[in-house]
């Protein structure tokens, strides 16, 4: 009994390393360093010609 608990810790390991080595290499797009997508979801408003930020 003792073993096969142990065995299912171990393949549940090796399942959870394969899914983060999965999500490393298969990004579909580019994003910040951490792999979130936060930095393709967040529209940074530009400076205009003056310098500025524009006000609404």
């Amino acid at each position: 009994m003792q073993e096969l608990l142990i065995g299912l810790l171990f393949l549940a390991a090796l399942a959870y390393l394969g899914w983060r080595g999965w999500k490393s290499f298969a990004r579909k797009e580019a994003g910040c360093a951490k792999g979130c997508g936060c930095a393709t979801d967040v529209k940074t408003p530009s400076i205009n010609k003056s310098g500025h930020l524009p006000v609404n």
